[in-house]
């Protein structure tokens, strides 16, 4: 009788983490939070975690066959989502009513938008899936998809362009920061009163947002993709949303990403971040993985890991990592965003995922086979208990090797020229990836490093 009653709590303690029943103490110790003993990392359902993934697209409660993609990605590991909350698809997934006359209702809300987020969340749960949203994404109140938004006064019968000082274009890059959609909040430097109307609609926007996802214990929340708007903006929603979730009781953790992190010594709002830690709960570094390559990229890492160690420590996070299609602001290829993925983990960050083709490698065969290397990893290894440990490599050459350890016990060499990982104790190492370019190529054939006493096959590793 007595362990059945301890099966049934372990039960319902697991399930607390994603719905909404249960207690608000079993609702918060199950749910996603730094690690109770290496804040550097996450924990869910009371375990510690390393969130890695990729997807076909950023928002993806939206994307068609969702079910089946987030079975592709469970059966990898891939264990982490992007869901930026877009308003830029086409007029039938908007979050508002469109009415017959071609115009949006911003008083009524479209069902279906709403209820595909609401499976979203269910089904993310199910698989042990961690989402981080993103509220606000600049790139759909500018150019082509400001055409088209339902926020544009010509686009609602809500108000006009004389109530909001809305432009009826911004062609501008939203880098710019010329719409003043991010300066609603009284003090800001383009704020006007006439915002104000505005600013009901983005809280009813968020209100409805959080009547979901308050529910899971599988989400983190960052306020904008790559900001270059005034700190202000991001600092009122992540409180705004921290109000609302402590009226029931929910412990959450909420963030901004900012645009510049790939130079962040120049970077006042990305050094503010990093030392601000109870206004940022942890740190997105995402725009660090465009721009930089090699030894750049990792000693760009190095820099806001070591900055962030000199404050309370809590996870840093790679939403979005670049590797594909060679854009000029600086993607470059899926080899690129493999070893800024594996960079990234073996240099001690909390999460890494592949962004959506064509700028990163989604959810790809290469980047399969990197999520599933990555978990091989892990078999021997768990990130949350090594450290970069630099100075254990002798005579190497720039972005020749990257080694995270702890020292005497367990040791991760990556080398990115070879896409190898070698991991294990001072007695026995392991092979745990292989040649991207040989296995790709060679799928169904054995391709194995033998580095030691064991290698594994791209069978095993992906």
């Amino acid at each position: 009788m007595q362990i059945n009653d301890v099966l049934v709590a372990v039960t319902v303690a697991i399930i607390c983490a994603g719905c909404s029943g249960g207690s608000a103490e079993q609702w918060n110790a199950q749910a996603i939070q730094p690690y109770a003993e290496n804040p550097r990392y996450w924990q869910y359902q009371g375990k510690p975690v390393l969130l890695v993934g990729g997807s076909k697209t950023d928002h993806l409660f939206l994307a068609d066959s969702l079910l089946e993609h987030l079975d592709e990605m469970a059966a990898i590991g891939a264990n982490y989502v992007r869901n930026t909350m877009s308003q830029r698809e086409d007029v039938t997934l908007k979050p508002y009513k469109l009415l017959e006359d071609g115009t949006f209702d911003l008083d009524q809300w479209n069902e279906d938008y709403w209820q595909r987020f609401a499976n979203f969340l269910k089904w993310t749960s199910e698989r042990n899936i961690i989402i981080q949203i993103e509220v606000w994404d600049r790139f759909d109140y500018s150019q082509t998809y400001w055409e088209i938004s339902p926020w544009r006064p010509a686009n609602n019968g809500n108000y006009t362009a004389d109530d909001t000082g809305f432009e009826n274009e911004y062609p501008m890059h939203p880098g710019q920061d010329q719409q003043p959609f991010f300066h609603s909040i009284p003090g800001m430097p383009k704020y006007d009163p006439k915002l104000d109307r505005v600013r009901a609609y983005q809280e009813a926007f968020v209100d409805k947002m959080l009547s979901y996802s308050l529910d899971y214990g599988n989400v983190l929340y960052c306020m904008n993709n790559e900001t270059s708007t005034p700190v202000e903006w991001g600092q009122y929603w992540m409180e705004y949303i921290q109000s609302k979730a402590r009226k029931r009781s929910r412990s959450i953790y909420t963030t901004d990403m900012f645009g510049h992190f790939f130079r962040p010594r120049s970077c006042e709002s990305c050094l503010l971040a990093i030392r601000a830690t109870e206004t940022y709960m942890f740190l997105d570094v995402s725009q660090n993985n465009s721009r930089n390559f090699h030894q750049a990229h990792w000693d760009t890492l190095q820099w806001i890991l070591q900055e962030r160690d000199k404050n309370p420590l809590r996870p840093v996070n790679n939403t979005k990592i670049y590797g594909g299609g060679h854009f000029g602001f600086g993607t470059g290829s899926n080899a690129d965003g493999v070893a800024r993925l594996c960079r990234n983990i073996v240099g001690g960050c909390a999460s890494g995922r592949h962004h959506r083709p064509p700028w990163g490698a989604g959810l790809n065969d290469v980047a399969r086979a990197s999520i599933k290397a990555i978990r091989s990893v892990e078999q021997y290894v768990k990130f949350w208990d090594v450290k970069p440990a630099m100075d254990l490599l002798g005579n190497r050459e720039s972005n020749e090797a990257y080694v995270t350890a702890q020292v005497g016990r367990a040791y991760v060499v990556y080398f990115p020229g070879g896409w190898r990982c070698i991991a294990g104790s001072e007695r026995t190492w392991r092979c745990i990836s292989r040649s991207m370019d040989q296995c790709v190529r060679r799928r169904r054939e054995r391709c194995v490093f033998h580095t030691g006493r064991r290698g594994i096959s791209d069978q095993d590793a992906g």
